[in-house]
C-alpha cells in the first residue's frame, strides 16, 4: 500500500528496521496528541494576516530550490516522529528531492533554524502512479543541510502531533508562504467537506507558493494544502485531501524512520 521512495532513486511527482516498528507503535498515541501549541489567538476567522513568530510559526518552514537565493516555492510543517526529522507537505511539492531544502521559521531572508535537506521521501502510489488528489500528501524525513549542526529539528522547534480524525465541519488554521513574500501568512475559518476524500476553506492571499501549508485543528496536523485543482486556482478558495487512513499509515512510516 505505500510506496517508500529514497532520494538517491529518481521519481517525478508535482509536488528503521523492524526492530523499531514494535517501538513505534507503543508510541503512537504519544506522537498524535502532545506538545499542541495554542492556536486560539489571531484575526477573525476567514481574515489573512501575517503569522506572528510563535511555537506555531516556528513549526512552519519554506521550502526552497537549492538555497535560500533559489526562491521558495511550497510550504511543510515539522510533525512528530521518533527520529524528530519528519516534515508534511504536499506531494506535488515534492518534485524535485535531491534539491529541496526545509527552512523552519523563514522570515526575511533568514533561516534562524538552519537549512534541512531531505533524506528519505514517503508518498503514496495512488499519487506515483497516478496523481491522485486524494493522495496529495507527503512526509519526508530531513537532515541538517550544514554538517556541522548537531540534534534533530524537533529540538529545535517541536513538531505538531498528526490528527488521527476530525470533524466534517472543523474549524482550520492555516499558515503558509506565498512566493511573493518573506514572512509567512496565517488564516483560520470554518471548512466543509467538498467530498468524502476532499476539504474546502475560505481565506483569501493563499497564493502559490502556500502548497503544502499545513491545516491544522485544535493545533494538531490534519492536512496539507493540496489535493482537488493542486490545492486552488484562485487565492480565495483552498482545498486539503482529507487525512485518511492511507495518509496516516504513510505518517506512521515515515514516522519510524525519522
Amino acid at each position: 500500500m505505500i510506496h517508500h521512495v529514497l532520494p538517491r532513486t529518481a521519481r517525478r511527482s508535482r509536488a528503521r528496521r523492524a526492530s523499531r516498528i514494535l517501538l513505534a507503535l507503543t508510541a503512537m498515541a504519544a506522537l498524535l496528541g502532545v506538545d499542541v501549541p495554542g492556536a486560539a489567538a489571531g484575526p477573525p476567522l476567514g481574515v489573512t494576516a501575517q503569522a506572528p513568530p510563535g511555537a506555531a510559526a516556528d513549526r512552519v518552514g519554506a521550502l526552497f530550490a537549492g538555497g535560500l537565493d533559489g526562491g521558495h516555492f511550497c510550504t511543510a510543517a515539522v510533525v512528530r516522529s521518533d527520529g524528530r526529522d519528519v516534515i508534511a507537505t504536499a506531494a506535488h511539492c515534492l518534485e524535485s528531492p535531491y534539491t529541496t531544502l526545509f527552512a523552519p521559521g523563514y522570515r526575511d531572508g533568514r533561516a534562524p533554524y538552519g537549512l534541512w535537506k531531505l533524506t528519505g521521501v514517503y508518498v503514496a502510489p495512488g499519487w506515483t502512479d497516478g496523481q491522485d488528489p486524494d493522495d496529495d500528501i507527503a512526509f519526508a524525513t530531513v537532515a541538517p543541510a550544514d554538517e556541522r549542526r548537531t540534534g534533530s529539528l524537533e529540538d529545535l522547534v517541536g513538531g505538531f502531533p498528526v490528527a488521527a480524525s476530525q470533524p466534517d465541519d472543523a474549524t482550520v488554521t492555516v499558515i503558509g508562504y506565498p512566493r511573493t513574500r518573506e514572512t509567512p501568512l496565517r488564516c483560520a475559518n470554518s471548512t466543509a467537506l467538498l467530498s468524502e476524500t476532499q476539504r474546502r476553506i475560505g481565506c483569501p492571499d493563499l497564493s502559490g507558493g502556500t502548497s503544502g501549508s499545513p491545516w491544522l485543528v485544535d493545533g494538531e496536523l490534519a492536512g496539507v494544502l493540496g489535493g482537488h485543482e493542486g490545492g486552488g486556482t484562485v487565492p480565495e478558495i483552498s482545498y486539503s485531501a482529507v487525512m485518511g487512513d492511507r495518509a496516516l499509515a504513510l505518517y506512521r512510516e515515515a514516522a519510524v524512520a525519522g
